[in-house]
């Protein structure tokens, strides 16, 4: 999924880690990311967010898109901090999903993302199928 991700790779994004149902990413807040208030925009906030609940609700190898998101901004992000997101599977029942999200600069939570997912079907990955009984 990464390879195919440009939007992540173009804001400067780096995978920290994944694991079933879970993911965290980071990204640093660049010149061009900062609004006319001397913050963090939302919506590059948002973005990150996103693509960490992206990470975490595919991270069973199952095809997987966002159905929504709320946000709710706590703290404003600076120019060059570095933002990490966590993306946390609450529920998994059938094709849908709900994630917890939290945004942190210098460890101190600046967003909250729920994102509701719904499998689309087919996996990331390939999976060997079971060969028939002989």
């Amino acid at each position: 999924m990464w390879k195919e991700d440009g939007a992540s790779q173009g804001l400067g994004m780096e995978i920290v880690r994944v694991n079933p149902g879970e993911a965290v990413l980071a990204m640093t807040i660049r010149p061009d990311m900062v609004n006319g208030h001397g913050i963090a925009h939302g919506g590059f906030i948002f973005l990150l967010a996103d693509s960490a609940f992206a990470f975490a609700c595919n991270s069973r190898n199952e095809r997987t898109v966002a159905a929504q998101c709320n946000i709710a901004f706590i703290r404003p992000g600076k120019l060059g901090d570095r933002l990490v997101a966590t993306a946390r599977e609450i529920s998994k029942t059938g094709r849908s999903g709900i994630y917890d999200v939290r945004v942190t600069a210098n460890d101190v939570a600046i967003a909250e993302l729920r994102g509701h997912s719904r499998s689309l079907g087919g996996a990331w990955v390939p999976t060997e199928k079971a060969a028939p009984p002989a």
